[in-house]
C-alpha cells in the first residue's frame, strides 16, 4: 500500500471514530435526559405526598401548565402554585401519597422537549373522616431551561377513587370537577369520567412496534 493510500485509510478510520464518538454522546446525552426527567417527576411525587406544594410548583417552567381531574387548565407557575395550595397542609391524621409509576419518556433533544406518560397510585385519607385509594395516568411535557429539565404540562387523568373500606367492586367516588373560588384559566381538555366508566387517556407515543397511533377513548 502507497503511503498516500495509507493517508487515505487513515483519515477514512479517523472520521469513522469522529462518527462514532458523536453517536456515542448523543446516546449518554439522551440517557441523562432520562435520567433527569424521571428524577424531576418522581420528586414531583414525594413533594405532593408531604404537602409541600411550593416546593412542587417551582418544577414547573415560567408558563406551564397543570390539568388535573377535569377541573380546567391553570396557567403559569403562579397559577400552578396557588392551585397546590389549595391542598391541605402535611400534618397529624393526613395521608397524600402519589407514588409515581411506569414512566414511558419520548425525548426530543434538538428542541429541547420531551414528553412522558405516567402512572401514579393514590392513597388519600384523613384521620377518622375518609380513606380512598386512587389511580391517575399523566400525560405531561417538559421543557429544558438553562441546561435543566422542567415540566412544561402536567396532566393528570384521574382513572379512578374508591372508598378504602368498600373497595373498588362497589364502584367508584364521582370525580371533583371544581374548587370554589379558584376558577381555571381555560376549560378542561377532555371530557370524561372515572371508574367505573371505561376510559383511556390518550397516549403520545405511537405503538412502539406497529408504529399504530393510539388516541386512547377520548
Amino acid at each position: 500500500m502507497s503511503q498516500e493510500d495509507m493517508l487515505v485509510a487513515l483519515q477514512r478510520e479517523v472520521e469513522s471514530l469522529k462518527n462514532k464518538m458523536s453517536e456515542l454522546e448523543k446516546r449518554a446525552g439522551a440517557a441523562d435526559d432520562y435520567i433527569a426527567i424521571s428524577n424531576l417527576q418522581r420528586t414531583y411525587g414525594y413533594y405532593v405526598d408531604k404537602g409541600q406544594w411550593d416546593d412542587a410548583a417551582d418544577l414547573f417552567a415560567e408558563n406551564g401548565t397543570l390539568e388535573i381531574a377535569g377541573r380546567g387548565v391553570y396557567k403559569g407557575q403562579d397559577r400552578v402554585r396557588q392551585y397546590m395550595n389549595n391542598f391541605p397542609k402535611y400534618e397529624r391524621g393526613v395521608l397524600f401519597n402519589h407514588m409515581q409509576l411506569q414512566p414511558v419518556i419520548t425525548i426530543n433533544a434538538e428542541s429541547g422537549t420531551a414528553k412522558g406518560r405516567w402512572r401514579t397510585f393514590i392513597q388519600i385519607a384523613t384521620l377518622d373522616v375518609e380513606a380512598r385509594w386512587g389511580e391517575a395516568t399523566y400525560e405531561n411535557e417538559y421543557v429544558k431551561v438553562d441546561g435543566i429539565w422542567r415540566i412544561a404540562k402536567l396532566h393528570g387523568f384521574i382513572t379512578f377513587y374508591s372508598e378504602y373500606d368498600r373497595g373498588w367492586d362497589k364502584g367508584g367516588v364521582k370525580l371533583v370537577r371544581s374548587f370554589k373560588g379558584l376558577e381555571p384559566d381555560a376549560p378542561s381538555t377532555y371530557n370524561y369520567e372515572a371508574w367505573p366508566e371505561a376510559f383511556i387517556p390518550p397516549y403520545h407515543y405511537p405503538n412502539p412496534v406497529t408504529g399504530r397511533r393510539n388516541n386512547g377513548s377520548v
